[in-house]
């Protein structure tokens, strides 16, 4: 059985809060994934968690009801060449900002995951507020979380079939032992993210 926590609903109850999180900044390869949350009052499901904390089959089964009873939720990618220009940092934040403006109807505030995020377009310092370990405190950012990891693992898994040597559906572009021989071997991918790495690959491949 999976273990019930007590997620805060929102900040404040009248007003529309977005939870705001991503998942892959720690990848080798593959894009990172920014996810936004809209849930509506009194949304409850016994298996939202941080993603982190949930089984892979936990979140697939969550996925949909989020997806079918959020008042608005959006995802973005941000591609391995995007991460590689701003860093992974910036890149995180500029997935979220813009999973936000995706958002309709647009939310009064923001709850982000972490403790870095920038003031953007109509959303200034009095708009949003960062929570370290958002995902396990607020349910909207849990939804986010939840979403943002569902649909970056899905991606993996599609575009493993193009480069099935590196294992992507299995650790989904993690740095583990698998992926880091695969990439001493094989070399990189368009996927692979040039930016960053293991000091396993230093210095020959980057």
């Amino acid at each position: 059985m999976p273990r019930i926590v007590s997620l805060k609903p929102y900040l404040e109850p009248d007003r529309l809060e977005a939870g705001c999180d991503e998942a892959g900044r720690g990848p080798l390869a593959g894009p990172v994934f920014a996810a936004a949350v809209i849930l509506p009052p009194g949304f409850h499901h016994p298996l939202l968690n941080d993603s982190k904390q949930m089984t892979r089959r936990h979140r697939d089964e969550l996925r949909p009801i989020i997806e079918r009873e959020a008042v608005s939720w959006a995802v973005e990618a941000v591609s391995p060449e995007e991460i590689d220009s701003i860093n992974i940092l910036n890149a995180s934040i500029t997935g979220m900002q813009r999973a936000v403006l995706k958002l309709d109807p647009a939310p009064d505030f923001l709850l982000v995951d972490g403790n870095r995020f920038r003031a953007f377009g109509p959303y200034g310092r009095d708009r949003f507020m960062m929570v370290v370990k958002g995902d396990a405190t607020y349910a909207g950012i849990a939804a986010a979380s939840v979403l943002a990891k569902t649909h970056r693992d899905a991606f993996m898994e599609q575009i493993a079939a193009e480069y099935p040597e590196y294992g992507w559906e299995r650790n989904m572009g993690y740095p583990t032992a698998e992926h880091i021989a695969a990439v001493k071997r094989y070399g990189l991918t368009p996927w692979h993210r040039r930016s960053f790495h293991p000091k396993e690959l230093e210095p020959s491949l980057f």
